[in-house]
């Protein structure tokens, strides 16, 4: 079994040698006009292209008709029918914040969070060095979601929370897919991502939306959008009094324009994670990925 476990890593680090010499951010800029161009009978193409290819589920979009969307990126990053769905009404359950598959959940210790099996990075680099969350969390629970290319693609809340800070922090732009994250050591700490950090009824919770190459922008619902244009230094954004956000449990949070990867970090002894959810697992956006422990409700 460790052999066969030394071989897929192998041969997945073979496979992801090539996109050390990409032009990962030229190539996202690529993307980004490619899907937001408005030639209507090119845009057409792209959509039927795409659901053909992916088999999309038309019926659960608020708009149906390919002519409603005036360019790929409205298509892509589409809303969803409310009852298409539904978002766990019970209290103490957790909210899925997205569709895509569990790449990795459960425990983590000494600030170490599991990346595949027999890979673990830093939280403090993914966090940025946000020092009172990097504390916080240092021994904690967490959820990684892996969103492909034919996920609905926006991000909602978990639970509901206070928005604290917001961080930029810019980085390389690897794929996310299964075989890149097995291939490529600290991949998360590594590529462009969006760090905010709340408070909820269990305490400090992170969600991380990390870009990938090909992921066109990433925007917050706060914020609007975060990147492009692609930065050279961190930003911090920091919400205290009147303006501190409140986003409720199911509310949306932000989308990425092309797929990507959303990480979810809670103190250590919060959460029950549902038995069901493994590597691999399916789930949707709305359906109960765990249940607080020692709650009252």
């Amino acid at each position: 079994m460790a052999s066969n476990a030394h071989q897929h890593r192998l041969r997945d680090w073979f496979f992801s040698l090539y996109q050390y010499l990409l032009p990962q951010h030229l190539l996202s800029r690529l993307m980004y006009r490619l899907t937001r161009h408005r030639i209507s009978w090119l845009t057409r193409l792209q959509i039927r292209l795409f659901i053909s290819i992916f088999k999309v589920n038309m019926e659960e979009a608020e708009s149906t008709s390919v002519k409603d969307y005036p360019n790929f990126n409205t298509f892509f990053a589409r809303a969803l029918r409310k009852s298409a769905r539904p978002v766990t009404k019970i209290a103490h359950e957790l909210a899925c914040p997205v569709d895509g598959y569990v790449s990795q959940i459960g425990s983590f210790t000494h600030g170490r969070l599991i990346q595949a099996k027999g890979w673990s990075y830093d939280l403090a680099s993914l966090l940025g060095g946000s020092e009172t969350y990097v504390t916080a969390l240092y021994q904690g629970q967490f959820a990684t979601i892996y969103l492909s290319p034919q996920d609905y693609h926006r991000v909602h809340m978990p639970l509901t929370g206070y928005l604290q800070e917001m961080i930029y922090l810019p980085g390389r732009l690897f794929s996310v897919s299964p075989k890149t994250v097995n291939g490529v050591p600290n991949l998360f700490a590594r590529n462009e991502r969006v760090v905010n950090l709340f408070e909820t009824e269990i305490g400090p919770l992170a969600v991380v939306l990390v870009g990938a190459i090909f992921v066109g922008s990433i925007e917050m619902a706060w914020a609007g959008q975060i990147t492009p244009p692609y930065q050279r230094h961190p930003r911090r954004w920091s919400y205290k009094g009147d303006k501190i956000p409140k986003l409720d449990k199911g509310q949306e949070m932000g989308r990425f324009n092309m797929g990507s990867t959303v990480i979810l970090i809670f103190p250590s002894n919060t959460i029950s994670w549902q038995p069901s959810l493994q590597p691999r697992s399916r789930v949707i956006m709305g359906q109960t990925i765990g249940q607080w422990i020692n709650t009252t409700q």
